[in-house]
């Protein structure tokens, strides 16, 4: 069994991401019937339609749960002990705001009243904030999340296409449930609102991108890219397939903020090269500022 390596900061900000998770579930989403993706949507759905002895936070708890038990092997503990907590912080944060604060919900959401649109941006925004920050410091608040890494490929689809039907699948039954159409079409809202504030938390603002520049000529562009531009990059020797001409192939990762001046020197010292940039969710390491050539 691997050993735990577990950081006090990380329950700090679980503890701060679940309890944003909650505020925009229950203050915003809830009280005009909208729904969060996954077990959280989930749980609100069978809070509607069961006996009032049974509230959210409970099948928050029990739908959550096993899940993440099940994943304990694949995922690791730290994930899973970080997950749970965070789940836990969710689940009390959602009891105390919807069954034991004094607060008023009798005109829906106490900061937007009945306004669907307006429920359906800001919390989706907190619940994604929320949640993103979950997984930013090592763990997951959705059990659909984990089943879908667990058995995905197991049935020949990706995980966010097992989420994605998750959550038709859901969005479908509130309907029946609801009477309505105009409660899933709005909690889609939430959820693309939801999706893009994940990345943003996961990968902050500064995205950084992978540039491959392919290109003939080889000491000034790559003197002015790591000199006098400070970046670190590897170089691997090529060939044209069809012109049998040798090439060098650049690859560096710089921030957006830089690609235009790259685009710029690229051109000014070889207007025939051919440049890719790509998204990079995620570096790891220091930066060599001298390069290399590797024969592959």
């Amino acid at each position: 069994m691997k050993k735990i390596n577990l950081k006090f900061r990380n329950f700090i900000m679980l503890t701060i991401a679940g309890i944003i998770n909650a505020v925009g579930v229950t203050l915003f989403l809830a009280p005009v019937n909208l729904l969060d993706s996954g077990i959280s949507g989930t749980s609100f759905l069978l809070d509607q339609i069961t006996p009032p002895m049974f509230v959210m936070s409970f099948f928050l708890v029990v739908c959550n749960f096993p899940f993440f038990i099940l994943g304990t092997k694949k995922l690791g503990i730290d994930f899973i002990i970080y997950s749970l907590y965070a789940i836990t912080v969710y689940s009390l944060g959602a009891l105390l705001f919807r069954n034991i604060l004094p607060i008023d919900f009798s005109n829906g959401s106490p900061f937007t009243g009945q306004d669907m649109f307006l429920s359906a941006i800001f919390g989706g925004l907190l619940s994604g904030i929320g949640s993103g920050s979950v997984i930013r410091f090592g763990g997951a608040i959705d059990g659909v999340e984990v089943t879908a890494v667990l058995f995905a490929k197991r049935i020949g689809i990706t995980v966010g296409t097992f989420v994605m039907c998750y959550n038709v699948i859901l969005y479908t039954v509130s309907a029946l449930v609801f009477h309505s159409w105009t409660v899933p079409l709005y909690s889609i809202v939430t959820y693309a609102i939801g999706i893009k504030a994940v990345d943003f938390v996961v990968e902050g603002l500064d995205k950084a991108k992978a540039l491959q520049i392919i290109t003939e000529k080889q000491t000034d562009l790559l003197t002015v890219l790591t000199e006098e531009m400070g970046l670190g990059a590897t170089v691997f020797k090529a060939s044209g397939v069809y012109s049998k001409q040798e090439k060098i192939v650049i690859y560096c990762v710089i921030n957006r903020f830089e690609i235009g001046k790259v685009k710029k020197i690229v051109k000014e010292h070889d207007p025939s090269a051919f440049v890719t940039v790509t998204d990079v969710s995620e570096t790891v390491g220091g930066v060599d500022t001298n390069f290399s050539i590797t024969n592959k």
